[in-house]
């Protein structure tokens, strides 16, 4: 009687190809999030309440708020993408251009393949490689923007794809950046900072009731 080998445990530091990634980190189904960056597999630390789930669920009302005010695109929580044969992540938090226009798609295995418009990240263990790393990974990708919430240092990082650098998106007004990618999707900063949901989701609404805005949904509706 033969017994089939026993797949090997993932390990921070292991140097793997996406394919034997995927293999170990499914035979593993407590754990929750591993990711493959540049060959090297990293396992962020337990997740803290102040530092990465409080913030984590702000930002997912705010893009849920702008979602819900634009068809045509979609937001994501912990999605696994695909980027290539040696990176394949779990991004905090995505916005999506659905159809022919997005850069993404849905892989047959429901994963993401491709370079979603806006990925976001909640740093705090995690801000060496979320700034370092990942950031060459998204911006090797197209990724058009990265937005990353360094927890622990209270500041925001909002980068743009530029001529294939990104570039620090520069506030509209005191304390709001807004996005290039998505026109009317606005951040309040000092009030994510705040943890004030109320001013979040306003701060979107406003932008969503724009001409940018309302011109933009009329293009994804072509």
């Amino acid at each position: 009687m033969t017994t089939s080998p026993r797949i090997p445990v993932l390990h921070a530091g292991d140097r793997l190809t996406r394919t034997e990634f995927e293999r170990r980190y499914l035979a593993m189904p407590g754990l929750k999030k591993a990711e493959l960056l540049e060959g090297v597999v990293y396992m962020p630390s337990p997740v803290r309440l102040t530092f990465h789930a409080e913030p984590h669920g702000l930002l997912c009302g705010w893009l849920a708020v702008y979602a819900a005010g634009t068809p045509g695109v979609a937001h994501a929580i912990d999605a696994t993408l695909r980027v290539d044969e040696d990176n394949e992540v779990q991004p905090d938090l995505m916005l999506r251009i659905l159809g022919a226009t997005g850069r993404s798609r849905v892989d047959a295995d429901h994963h993401v393949v491709g370079a979603p418009e806006l990925l976001v990240e909640v740093a705090a263990s995690s801000v060496s490689y979320d700034m370092h790393q990942k950031l060459q990974v998204y911006r090797r990708a197209g990724v058009r923007e990265y937005l990353v919430l360094r927890a622990e240092d209270a500041e925001v990082d909002w980068f743009e794809l530029r001529d294939g650098r990104y570039e620090p998106i520069s506030a509209d007004r005191p304390g709001v950046l807004a996005s290039r990618a998505f026109p009317g999707l606005c951040l309040d900063v000092p009030a994510l900072l705040a943890g004030d949901d109320a001013a979040l989701h306003a701060a979107v609404r406003a932008g969503l009731a724009t001409d940018q805005h309302a011109a933009f949904a009329a293009s994804l509706r072509r």
